[in-house]
This record gives structure tokens, C-alpha cells and sequence, in this order.
């Protein structure tokens, strides 16, 4: 086991409450690698492979600018951008991985920490089913809980418009690493997504066990939300096109204080 990468199992939920009321609950893991170091972190796993093809993979051009195989330069050309001051010493990035060549990552997680481990910035990386990206980055307090939030930048569903924005509040990883997402328009919530997950070692025979008991998880996430807009269009949920928009962008986020 390499203690540059390990994974992470739980489960996530999704809660719409209004107009029409919808949640769902489905379990999932997800890796958490140094990208600095990917080659060393999988080093001696024959599960999981490092830009190939195999049961499970790890692929850095799946995301940044999807063309790099190092997302350092991308990561801290964000930092510049957004203008969020980090030394970025550690640099580890929370994600599914490939399974059987195939992943859709809804939302991935780039933690920049400095050299004594402080949590110094995050960068949450959302990406929709059309091909879009958006990168929210976000100055951290190295508190051991996060609160965050964002101007909602990129259309991710028919039944949300790009507006209102996101807070964030995150458990940075430890034994366990929580992430709740709530979106508000005019100061109410609309919409509730949590991660709750558990450290485990990566392993091959953690692997092996997750692929039994999660088999094509990544091809289950795109199902799945296509499966739960089909329920919400069938509820009678407002529908909306996709309004036109960059590929890739980037915004600011805010740290923000308890209460606030």
C-alpha cells in the first residue's frame, strides 16, 4: 500500500426540494492521489493501472485541460487565474477512476496543501454531461472543517438554471471525508448533494472487492443521473435548454465563517 494514494468508500445523496421533491441515495468509492506522484502511488497494483486500460485506471487527461499528462501546470495556472495565493507543495486530487476504460466525474476535488500540510486552496472541478467544465477555486483556512461558496458558473442539469450559487463544506481527507454541496437561489436551497465516505487502503484485493460489489460504478453515475431526470421529467420538474457557454472556464470562490 502507497501512502500517496489511497481510496475512499461511501455513499452519496441527492435531494431536490422544490418544485418537485426528489432524493436518491447510491453507494460509490473514489481514489485520492498525489499528482505529482501517480506512477509511485500505483507502483506493484495490477487492479488499477496508470493511463492504460485496465479493470480500474488512473488518467490525468481526464481532467485540467484534458491534454496534459501533469496537472500541476493546470492546477496552479488556476491558482494565478482566480488569484488565490498557495505555495501548492502537495497537490492531491479526489476522483473515480476508470473502470473497464469508462468514468464521468460529476464533481472531482483538487486539495492543494503547503509544505507543512496545511490546507492552503481548493479547486472543485465540476463537469457536466455535455462535454463542459467548470473549475471553482477556493481559498482554505486549514480549519478542520472547510465552508465555502461559489457563483453557480456551468449548467449541469435541464431542471437548474445557471444561477443562485453553491456552499461547500468539506472534511478535508482523513479517516473519513465528508463534502456537502447545497445550491440556493435568493437565499433559499433548491438542491442537497453529501459525500460521505471512509478511508480504505489501496490495495488489490480492495479493489478486487469494490469491483464485485460495485461493478461499472462510473457507467452506473451517468445511468444514474440520466435515470433520475427521467423520474423528475416525469414528475412534472421544469425543463430548460442548455444556454450557450465555453467549454472550460474558471471562477472565484469565497472562504466563509460558521453562521455566516
Amino acid at each position: 500500500m502507497s501512502d500517496l494514494a489511497c481510496l475512499y468508500v461511501g455513499e452519496t445523496t441527492h435531494h431536490r426540494f422544490a418544485p418537485r421533491p426528489h432524493r436518491f441515495r447510491y453507494r460509490v468509492f473514489q481514489l485520492l492521489i498525489d499528482i505529482d506522484r501517480p506512477a509511485q502511488a500505483l507502483k506493484g497494483l495490477w487492479t488499477i493501472r496508470l493511463g492504460r486500460f485496465g479493470l480500474f485506471s488512473f488518467t490525468p487527461k481526464d481532467h485540467g485541460d484534458r491534454d496534459s499528462k501533469s496537472l500541476r501546470p493546470w492546477v496552479q495556472a488556476r491558482l494565478r487565474e482566480a488569484g488565490v495565493a498557495a505555495t501548492a507543495s502537495g497537490i492531491r486530487l479526489l476522483a473515480f477512476p476508470r473502470v473497464l476504460g469508462f468514468v464521468f466525474n460529476p464533481i472531482s476535488v483538487f486539495f492543494i496543501h503547503a509544505a507543512d500540510g496545511r490546507l492552503e486552496a481548493v479547486i472543485y472541478e465540476v463537469n457536466n454531461t455535455f462535454g463542459q467544465t467548470h473549475a471553482y477555486v477556493v481559498p482554505a483556512r486549514g480549519c478542520a472543517v472547510e465552508r465555502h461558496e461559489a457563483d453557480k458558473a456551468l449548467y449541469v442539469s435541464p431542471f437548474y438554471r445557471v444561477d443562485g450559487g453553491y456552499r461547500f463544506r468539506l472534511t478535508p481527507p482523513g479517516e473519513t471525508l465528508d463534502l456537502t454541496i447545497q445550491k440556493h437561489v435568493a437565499g433559499r436551497p433548491d438542491f442537497l448533494a453529501t459525500l460521505d465516505l471512509r478511508r480504505r487502503p489501496l490495495t488489490d484485493a480492495t479493489l478486487a472487492g469494490l469491483f464485485v460489489g460495485m461493478p461499472l460504478m462510473t457507467l452506473g453515475v451517468v445511468a444514474a443521473i440520466h435515470w433520475e431526470a427521467l423520474k423528475l421529467w416525469i414528475k412534472g420538474a421544469p425543463f430548460g435548454a442548455r444556454p450557450p457557454g465555453p467549454k472550460a472556464g474558471t471562477s472565484v470562490g469565497r472562504a466563509i465563517t460558521p453562521g455566516s
